[in-house]
């Protein structure tokens, strides 16, 4: 159980990630979560009024089990494999965390002062940023994890472009916007 409920090394989830891969591109399929919204959409008839949905989602059912056991995997490591240890962080980043006005950055697994808050500034952070992701996904043609792991695993020039533009993005917002949130 120790096994289990340890940090596991770098080189050993990078090992699966890549065998996980090689097994991917010899099989011809392509790995990407944001996908299964559209094959989930076109399995519910969406493809009846829009042409995006319009394609045999029966060929992505994989991709949706996948889905679907990241999900059941990430609950039963959450409620029965985890010790509710909070990740250790770098003290600059706790304190320059704190003068934003995080004072639970270092003692929650997420800031409390978000996720635990309910006002009309959190819900419309929340779901702004949501909005954001998903017109970021489409716009890209996927996600991080479609463009990072799967792209670039197949060496798919736009997925190095894309991931790229999400590096951008992400220094971008932590260093100019979110001082400007918060």
């Amino acid at each position: 159980m120790e096994l289990i409920m340890g940090p596991w090394p770098w080189y050993v989830g990078g090992g699966i990630v890549a065998l996980v891969m090689i097994a991917l591109i010899l099989l011809g399929r392509s790995f990407g979560f944001s996908s299964n919204f559209r094959t989930m959409c076109s399995a519910m008839g969406a493809g009846n009024s829009c042409s995006f949905f319009q394609f045999d989602w029966r060929k992505q059912k994989w991709n949706l089990l996948f889905l679907v056991g990241a999900i059941i995997g990430g609950f039963i490591s959450a409620h029965f494999l985890s010790d509710n240890h909070i990740p250790e962080i770098s003290e600059v980043t706790v304190s320059q965390l704190k003068e934003l006005g995080f004072e639970s950055a270092g003692q929650a697994y997420s800031p409390t002062e978000i996720f635990n808050t309910w006002n009309v500034k959190t819900i419309a952070i929340l779901a702004i940023g949501g909005l954001l992701v998903g017109f970021g996904t489409r716009y890209a043609g996927g996600c991080t994890s479609g463009h990072a792991i799967s792209g670039l695993s197949d060496l798919q020039w736009p997925s190095l472009v894309a991931v790229i533009g999400f590096f951008i993005g992400g220094l971008t917002m932590v260093h100019l916007l979110f001082p400007l949130i918060f």
